[in-house]
């Protein structure tokens, strides 16, 4: 007698490879009835947007990180991707448990929908109602997932035995398999389109972009200092002393740029005050404003990084701010928060000093880019933007560092983050290889509020030679340095340090951005032929 096979049929195997595709189908029926509903909602209430973000909420420092290490400002493009092969593993899965079980598969179903609902309604500045677009989407991604599960059960009613193998089938069952694919893939085209209509609804219904176009910045009470002609470093190759908007790097917790209405932006100051103020745009339009060049640097920033920048900033002071809310005694931290949902805690007696701490609404001539804040941000010389640098901030709560914790605070960052004295190469690039002879080196130092007085650079282990610094435009703004170096053939390590206006040399104690930025010496290897 002959026992019966326990390894799965053709049919068997490809009905679950469909089941799987049924599943895909599925999901992207959810995601794109959403996006397209959630053109008339807030565009954090799109399920792509809600998940990402709040996957980076909770995502550990460690991975931030090494996101940031290996991916620079492409992180949240690999997040996208990253997310996009999750939801498809997971989609090939509850289509085969749908076909296998479907209380089980619509259960699974019915969970995401909730995951992608609870990711909306905690968002910041979302209300209740933006989860309509994700509850529509996941109740047509389960119709969607009945109807092409069905054509499947419905192939399941054919014998597989192995006698009707090479039985010419009837008709039925080859309708159905071409019906399930024709389904499958009207429901792609329906997606495609769903989801690209809802990005043309978004944009069309956003004036956001238009109304930055059209504004024009009020002059300054207190122009910037004149730009000294030698702030550019002569080794050919540095990056510019002053750094284009779109060059600019970006590094922030928001997946989707806030889009927000310079008429309808507020400011509320409160807290431990003693005058609750909102300021309106037009209330920074009629201030007077100062404009000023600051370097800003994110703690992120690896040793010889790129995430650094410096730029003409135009703004309010928020010293003037401050002083009409006059926070009470015993106040010792400004948290601001943006749109978004990020805070970060700054020191009181930083934005009330002179360094020129602001709120800033135009970058290099222009209103701020919608990437980098519009219509205000603050720009806080002299402390890492983890704790300074809010953009599309709305909510400045003066209060104390002892009762209450910044967004990265709370995920085992300092509370404080001053800029680390720091030295980089950019010329030659590591790994290069450059002719025998003279040879150009240069970089960038920084020191933001103490100024470089030296750059020193050390050619494998030799004596460290005094670069040639290029002039000086402040204190908060970084300082290009150049050395020529009689290059002789062979391997070579480059090394670099500074020191700053108070006397202090770089440290060469190695350490990770993590929790208060990174430090040490960088080293370039280049070969000399």
């Amino acid at each position: 007698m002959n026992k019966p096979s326990m390894k799965p049929s053709k049919r068997s195997r490809g009905a679950t490879a469909l089941a799987a595709v049924a599943g895909v189908a599925a999901a992207a029926v959810v995601l794109s009835v959403a996006e397209l509903v959630g053109a008339f909602f807030t565009a954090r209430a799109t399920p792509l947007i809600a998940l990402g973000s709040t996957f980076i909420d909770f995502t550990p420092p460690w991975m931030k990180d090494f996101a940031i290490a290996t991916f620079g400002t492409n992180d949240k493009a690999a997040l996208f991707a990253g997310m996009a092969v999750t939801i498809l593993l997971l989609a090939c899965v509850l289509g085969i448990v749908a076909y296998r079980k479907w209380a089980l598969g619509a259960a699974g179903v019915v969970l995401m929908g909730a995951v992608i609902v609870g990711s909306v309604v905690t968002r910041a500045s979302v209300k209740p109602v933006d989860a309509i677009p994700s509850l529509i989407g996941t109740v047509a991604g389960l119709v969607v997932l009945r109807l092409l599960i069905t054509r499947l059960w419905r192939m399941r009613e054919w014998p597989e035995s192995a006698a009707d193998v090479a039985a010419k089938e009837p008709d039925r069952p080859a309708t159905t398999r071409r019906a399930f694919f024709a389904a499958a893939g009207i429901t792609a085209a329906a997606s495609a389109v769903a989801a690209t209509g809802g990005r043309v609804l978004s944009a069309a219904r956003s004036n956001v972009a238009a109304a930055r176009e059209s504004l024009k910045l009020p002059a300054p009470a207190r122009a910037a200092a004149a730009v000294p002609a030698g702030v550019q470093s002569k080794a050919p190759g540095v990056t510019p002393w002053l750094t284009p908007n779109k060059d600019f790097y970006r590094i922030d917790t928001a997946l989707s740029v806030p889009e927000i209405n310079a008429q309808d932006w507020e400011l509320r100051i409160h807290g431990l005050v003693e005058q609750e103020v909102r300021l309106t745009f037009q209330d920074l339009l009629d201030a007077q404003l100062i404009e000023s060049h600051v370097s800003l640097t994110c703690v992120s920033n690896p040793v010889g990084g790129n995430l650094a920048g410096n730029a003409k900033w135009l703004g309010m002071p928020i010293r003037d701010v401050l002083k009409l809310a006059r926070p009470k005694q015993g106040a010792d931290m400004v948290l601001s928060t943006s749109v978004d949902g990020f805070s970060a805690s700054t020191p009181l007696e930083v934005l009330q000093d002179d360094r020129d701490a602001m709120l800033a609404i135009g970058m290099n001539g222009e209103a701020l880019p919608l990437e980098h804040g519009y219509p205000v941000r603050m720009v806080v010389p002299g402390l890492y933007g983890f704790v300074s640098a809010t953009k599309w901030v709305v909510d400045l709560e003066v209060t104390r560092f002892a009762d209450s914790k910044a967004y990265w605070t709370q995920r085992g960052w300092s509370d404080h983050g001053p800029i680390k004295t720091m030295a980089r190469v950019e010329v030659p690039k590591s790994f290069a290889k450059v002719p025998a002879g003279k040879v150009a080196i240069g970089g960038t130092a920084w020191a933001q509020t103490r100024g470089i007085t030296k750059v020193e650079v050390q050619i494998d282990s030799g004596p460290w030679t005094e670069a040639v610094l290029s002039d000086e435009a402040s204190l908060i703004t970084w300082r290009q340095w150049s050395l020529d170096w009689d290059a002789t053939p062979g391997p070579h390590y480059i090394k670099v340090r500074a020191t700053d206006g108070t006397g202090e040399v770089q440290t060469d104690k190695r350490a990770d951005p993590v929790p208060d930025g990174a430090s040490g010496w960088q080293s370039v290897m280049v070969t000399v032929e």
